[in-house]
This record gives C-alpha cells, structure tokens and sequence, in this order.
C-alpha cells in the first residue's frame, strides 16, 4: 500500500482504525484475536487497516505518524486522526473506543 493509498482510505467518512505491527512482536500476536473479534462484530462501523511496520512501502506512514512501538493503533476518519494508542489492547476497549467515535460521528 502506498501513502497515497493510505491517505485515499482515511479520506473516507467510514470509521478507519490502523494498527501497525511487525510479524517478530509477540504484542502483535497476542492483539490479532481482538481484531479479529471486531472485524467479525463491529463490520458494519470500522474497518481495519494492517501496516507492516517491517515493509519499505509503509515507512514513509511510519516516520509521518512517529511510530515507535508495535503495536500503535490509530482510529481514522475523514483524514482526520481520532485516537491512537499502543500496546496490547483488548476487544473490550478497542469496542468501547470504536463505540465511542462512531456515535460521535455520526450524529
């Protein structure tokens, strides 16, 4: 994916949450069950976009967003960056913080 097709996906009025990984972070193994569960319940409100932090095509997104560690997570809409977090975190307050910016988008 290339910047420009990052910034394209984030432009959108969909909620957009990026997660940047490395396939060697144990964090990052131990979040994919989370995402997976939101991606099969939450569908319909947020779709979630992968970033090998590892891949040379993803560099130019990790030096813009400064991302230091892995997992970062980073909730998207309309260009306009709405949360970011790192670490391992949950389904719950992954669903709580996606909850929370849905309603408040769209109303």
């Amino acid at each position: 994916m290339t910047t420009a097709d990052f910034d394209h996906i984030i432009s959108s009025n969909h909620l957009i949450l990026a997660v940047f990984y490395a396939e060697w972070s144990g964090a990052c193994r131990a979040i994919e069950p989370s995402l997976e569960r939101i991606s099969l319940s939450m569908n319909d409100r947020v779709d979630i976009l992968r970033l090998d932090t590892q891949l040379l095509d993803h560099l130019e997104l990790v030096r813009r967003y400064n991302i230091v560690s892995v997992p970062t997570f980073m909730l998207f809409t309309h260009s306009k960056k709405l949360w970011r977090d790192s670490g391992v975190i949950h389904y719950d307050r992954l669903c709580s913080v996606i909850h929370r910016h849905f309603f408040i988008e769209v109303y």
